[in-house]
């Protein structure tokens, strides 16, 4: 009886060290850091390079997209700093002194993989050896809308810029949207404004160092239904952005 108990025993024994052996061959491979991209810049305002890495967490093993960002920063003096970024594609961080206190900060965007091909974006400063987030631009004030005879018209609040855009190209998918009749607008209908999709640092005439560019797109009846860009250029002082200019550059 005690042989049967003993035998009964060490079988439930194997197979449990083969069912637990047979998971672990089945189950998914965990989600490692990985390090995007190192770079060497003062950015504490030392005079002597800082290492940079910008660092992620992929959504699950082999995916694109990158459920956690964030940069770490050995200063040359040795100390760590973290600044957490939001998830996305393809991460990058550019660096210029946009606040104009003699230091370069850090300039972030990440893809967020929708069709209106927006970014996030971040601007922080690590002066000092402390992290600090400084704001972005807000963006424009934009009015965009189709009149009679298929034509989008963009005025720019700002600065009172606008422009009238021929779409008459596009007529037969306007026609069948419901839009227009034989060239007549059904109903008051505005264009679709996304918000700022990006920055990048640029020259600014007239100014030293560098400011702003950034780009936001104006489409017809949907995002792929391209009207053209509105480029604004902003410019760092006094404590705020200042817009300097707006370029109008269509589609057509």
């Amino acid at each position: 009886m005690k042989k049967e108990l003993l035998f009964a025993f060490g079988a439930f024994f194997l197979m449990s060290l083969h069912a637990i052996a047979g998971n672990s061959l089945t189950d998914p491979p965990l989600t490692e850091t990985m390090t995007i991209k190192t770079y060497k810049k003062d950015v504490t305002g030392d005079g002597r390079r800082d290492i940079i890495k910008l660092n992620a967490i992929p959504f699950e093993p082999d995916a694109l997209f990158l459920k956690q960002i964030w940069a770490t920063i050995t200063t040359s003096e040795g100390s760590k700093l973290r600044i957490d970024y939001e998830g996305g594609y393809e991460p990058e961080i550019t660096f210029a002194d946009l606040n104009h206190d003699g230091v370069k900060d850090l300039l972030y965007r990440a893809a967020t993989g929708g069709s209106g091909g927006l970014y996030e974006n971040a601007l922080h400063t690590a002066k000092g050896g402390k992290v600090q987030e400084l704001d972005l631009p807000s963006g424009i004030t934009i009015d965009a809308h189709f009149e009679d005879q298929y034509k989008g018209v963009i005025s720019f609040q700002d600065t009172q810029q606008s422009y009238t855009v021929d779409l008459s190209d596009r007529k037969d998918d306007y026609e069948r949207l419901g839009i227009f009749t034989k060239g007549i607008l059904n109903e008051p209908t505005e264009l679709m404004v996304a918000p700022i999709a990006f920055f990048e640092p640029t020259k600014i005439r007239g100014k030293k160092g560098k400011g702003l560019k950034g780009y936001q797109q104006i489409s017809g009846a949907y995002r792929a239904d391209g009207v053209g860009t509105a480029i604004s250029y902003w410019y760092y002082e006094d404590g705020k952005w200042t817009l300097m200019k707006i370029v109008w550059k269509t589609d057509r």
